[in-house]
């Protein structure tokens, strides 16, 4: 997937400008693709030039003059062939599982203490799920939004987001008491260095 799908599928809730969809990505779009506001913005330009958005200016009297930006016919072809396309599975590419799979041979301490702030980021993130989730389906219970409810695509996404963020808050949570435990039951665990 590029970004462009990603700015695409973001787009598709209607006219935003760079600013609106940088926030879009950091409330909804992040639990799948993370981009910087600067990415956004290239990738608007790249978008527009291919004519895959469409791209308006909206003069402002009290401040600076905005583009907001819609997903054209040709944007919405783009995503229809990306979404036909066989997707590639997903990999895991973390440093702190580097620094797991390696606490045999270093100092438990530090390893410990990044699990558990891991855990309670991913904490954080789970209650802005569900809050997300409550405000998507307003009144709605979820088997009667997951049935009846629009739109459902984001709804769908934060529900992978939430359940990506409870698990790895609990592995965290997990690992980390493992590696108490054993360091309390083995002192030199907690202090060992490299061989």
């Amino acid at each position: 997937m590029a970004l462009k799908h990603a700015v695409l599928a973001a787009l598709l809730d209607g006219e935003y400008s760079g600013y609106q969809l940088a926030k879009a990505f950091d409330v909804g779009v992040a639990n799948f693709w993370h981009a910087l506001p600067q990415q956004l913005y290239a990738e608007l330009t790249r978008l527009e030039a291919d004519g895959l958005v469409a791209g308006r200016q909206v003069v402002q009297e009290t401040r600076p003059n905005k583009r907001l930006f819609q997903v054209t016919e040709a944007g919405l072809a783009e995503l229809q062939r990306f979404a036909a396309a066989a997707s590639k599975p997903s990999f895991i590419r973390d440093d702190l599982l580097v620094k797991v799979q390696a606490v045999d041979r270093i100092e438990a301490a530090p390893v410990i203490e990044q699990l558990t702030e891991r855990a309670r980021i991913a904490d954080a993130k789970v209650e802005i799920f569900g809050k997300l989730l409550a405000r998507l389906r307003g009144t709605a219970t979820e088997e009667e939004f997951l049935a009846h409810g629009a739109p459902i695509g984001p709804y769908l996404t934060c529900l992978r987001g939430l359940g990506f963020e409870q698990e790895t808050r609990d592995w965290c949570e997990r690992i980390a008491g493992v590696l108490r435990e054993r360091a309390a039951g083995s002192p030199e665990l907690s202090r060992r260095g490299p061989a």
